[in-house]
């Protein structure tokens, strides 16, 4: 589908990726799901994207280590990724157990955080931290690095969203179909359980509520960064 001048101008603030998106959803996997992408009717549809939001988040919302802040903030820029008000910052140097996929409101600071597994060729002892990333195929490991949302489907674990790679450390996630998914093994009853969440095969697999949370907060082309810095 291509946007004229015109058609561009006339949608405004909502964006040319979130008009995209609607308006591709009847023929997608997601309308034979059930679901609709209009935001009146559907909690999963794209929110408006804010491409002019002003950041007054100079530092590092509580919770967030401020040099992965500081990093995530430089790979929004310079990748001029177009949607800028919220971004998602995975911080893979805390274990499975804790909340470490943060939703980020950059003109509010408020920040929402989510468990989320990590691949288990990351974490071959399984000891619920990462400790390696790698893009290559075959590995079910993680990769690092900036990604963006794309589209809806339904694959194995139901409602899905594909992820763009953008960084040579993670430019191989569409081909080796990394996305974000619900799983059993990262719902928060594995922890008074297990201690840990399970381990995916490189994909951010969150429990069933947390991927719709930060599904429809992040679709349309928001940016995710993935990092471990210790």
């Amino acid at each position: 589908m291509s946007l004229n001048r015109r058609e561009m101008l006339r949608l405004g603030a909502y964006g040319a990726t979130a008009a995209i998106l609607s308006t591709a959803a009847s023929s997608s996997p997601l309308a034979s799901f059930g679901l609709n992408l209009d935001r009146n009717g559907d909690p999963l549809a794209p929110l408006p994207a804010q491409p002019q939001a002003q950041v007054l988040t100079p530092t590092a919302p509580a919770g967030i280590d401020p040099q992965l802040f500081a990093r995530a903030k430089a790979a929004l820029d310079q990748h001029r990724i177009y949607a800028r008000d919220t971004i998602g910052i995975a911080d893979f140097s805390k274990p499975s157990s804790e909340a470490r996929f943060h939703l980020v409101d950059l003109a509010s600071g408020q920040v929402e955080s989510h468990r989320v597994a990590h691949g288990r060729g990351s974490d071959p002892a399984h000891s619920g931290y990462l400790e390696r990333f790698s893009n290559d195929f075959g590995s079910y490991a993680t990769s690092n690095g900036t990604y963006t949302t794309g589209d809806y489907y339904e694959g194995k674990y139901g409602l899905s969203m594909k992820v763009h790679g953008l960084d040579w450390s993670n430019n191989n996630a569409e081909a080796r179909a990394i996305v974000i998914h619900n799983a059993w093994y990262a719902e928060d009853d594995m922890i008074p359980l297990h201690g840990m969440l399970g381990r995916s095969e490189g994909c951010f697999a969150m429990s069933r509520k947390s991927q719709y949370d930060v599904m429809r907060k992040l679709a349309g082309g928001r940016m995710i960064f993935a990092e471990k810095l210790a």
